[in-house]
């Protein structure tokens, strides 16, 4: 029995060093990439404070944009969503909404709201997708910018595949049709391809805020609020860690894996070289986004993937568990396919900084992390049962990891206010800054539970995206 508690000790030994050596380590990472994104902010907004984006806009040498906004039963927003698209400051572009084969009425409104007929578009289908019931045009000259194809439904990647198909310009931008974009967002995601000289820009992403409880008028966003529901409210602190702490380090590292297929931009033409959209993955914004990556680093061509830090596009999150549940066991799923695809690049060299660093660090604290948690959990409820746990030096990491998580999301609160400062009233602040002391005891529970059910889907072999309710944007009366 001496033998057996003797050992259990050392283990319990052992298991406490891991574990606060992972602590240790991925809070040293989000330090660094906090740092790193900092200097970038700093940088970006010095350089485009004296941008005068009007010249960009009447400009003959202004990217040509297609935007491509797949809908599957988007009802509620469909309307408002297509507006904003509609009325955006750019000249040249088109906008391809294509709806996925929806059950709702989103195709009705589309024809009554825009006078939509059918046409006979001549395209090539460089990617093969699910079958094209029509291709509609609008009658009304004030909507000449609008395409709307009808399909069978193929899923998120299908559809984008066929507006890849449609698309007639030589750089486009993906959406999600639920989306609210800034007014003058093409301009700010344009500018990096007119910039670039001495290498392709092949992507480009923005920042993705969350919409629910702002008030939106004709398309446009016309009033910002903090949701007043606690889980997207926690979900605003967590988009702001996200891109302005996070991704910001990425681009200046030119090490990102991932642009939010909520908005981004891409080189039509290595998209299509890389083929286009997989529908093997749920998580098909960030695997376009490596074998693009993977294609021009395998053949040796010089190439960047720019981020602009910009507020450019509002989404509407989860409101409820079982919504979130579902939306963050499919981002799980994603990304273990995507590690998966492209598990070659691991710690290879020949991938230069994304193999040596960003996919390592996806791999070890993106999709290793919720699973880690859970072993660890379960590990010390057993010593607990056993009465071996050293409860001095566990509340003192359990103390250790929620300051940091708070510290944390305290920063990107400081972060968002002294630059972008979205959030003007003094209300909305102290409401993220209750947030900030709530998520680490409210939130984070429920995003690791939906990870973990992200690896059983996957394990079980689970398809598809799972039906995504929305309850639409409030309008100002």
């Amino acid at each position: 029995m001496t033998f057996f508690t003797n050992e259990l000790t050392w283990f319990l030994d052992i298991y406490m060093v891991l574990i606060l050596g992972y602590a240790i380590l991925i809070m040293s990472s989000y330090l660094i990439l906090a740092y790193l994104s900092t200097k970038e902010l700093n940088s970006y907004l010095k350089k485009n404070s004296f941008v005068d984006y009007e010249v960009l806009l009447t400009s003959e040498f202004a990217p040509k944009l297609s935007l491509i906004a797949p809908a599957y039963n988007e009802g509620f927003t469909i309307e408002e969503n297509v507006k904003s698209l509609l009325s955006l400051n750019y000249n040249n572009y088109q906008v391809i909404v294509v709806n996925d084969g929806s059950k709702d009425n989103s195709m009705e409104i589309l024809i009554k709201t825009y006078d939509l007929v059918l046409t006979n578009l001549d395209f090539h289908e460089q990617i093969k997708t699910k079958k094209l019931k029509g291709i509609y045009t609008s009658r009304n000259a004030a909507y000449k910018k609008l395409i709307v194809a009808d399909k069978e439904n193929g899923g998120k990647a299908d559809a984008l595949n066929v507006g890849l198909n449609i698309a007639q310009n030589p750089y486009v931008v993906c959406i999600d049709v639920d989306c609210i974009l800034d007014k003058n967002s093409l301009l700010k995601l344009a500018k990096p391809f007119l910039e670039s000289h001495s290498k392709r820009i092949i992507a480009t992403g923005g920042v993705v805020r969350i919409a629910n409880q702002c008030v939106i008028k004709n398309g446009r966003l016309v009033e910002v609020n903090v949701p007043d529901s606690m889980i997207p409210r926690i979900q605003v602190l967590e988009y702001l860690r996200a891109f302005l702490l996070g991704r910001m380090a990425w681009g200046r590292l030119d090490g990102l894996l991932l642009i939010s297929g909520a908005f981004g931009a891409f080189d039509k033409e290595i998209a299509l070289l890389s083929g286009g959209y997989s529908t093997k993955t749920v998580g098909e914004d960030m695997e376009l986004v490596v074998r693009m990556r993977r294609y021009m680093l395998e053949n040796k061509l010089p190439y960047s993937v720019s981020y602009i830090p910009d507020p450019l596009c509002w989404t509407e999150a989860p409101e409820d568990f079982k919504i979130f549940k579902k939306q963050r066991s499919r981002w799980m799923r994603g990304t273990i396919e995507t590690l998966s695809f492209h598990r070659k690049m691991f710690m290879n060299p020949k991938y230069k900084l994304l193999g040596i660093v960003s996919v390592p660090y996806w791999t070890l604290f993106e999709f290793l992390a919720p699973g880690i948690e859970f072993i660890g959990l379960v590990i010390t409820l057993v010593f607990i049962i056993l009465g071996f746990l050293n409860w001095h030096f566990f509340i003192l990491l359990i103390l250790f990891v929620y300051s940091f998580a708070v510290f944390f999301s305290v920063l990107a609160l400081f972060s968002e206010e002294r630059t972008f400062h979205k959030y003007p009233k003094h209300t909305d602040f102290f409401k993220l800054l209750i947030a900030a002391f709530i998520e680490p005891l409210y939130f984070h529970p429920m995003t690791v539970y939906s990870a973990l059910v992200g690896y059983k889907e996957k394990i079980m072999g689970t398809k598809g995206w799972g039906e995504m309710t929305r309850k639409g944007f409030t309008k100002k009366e």
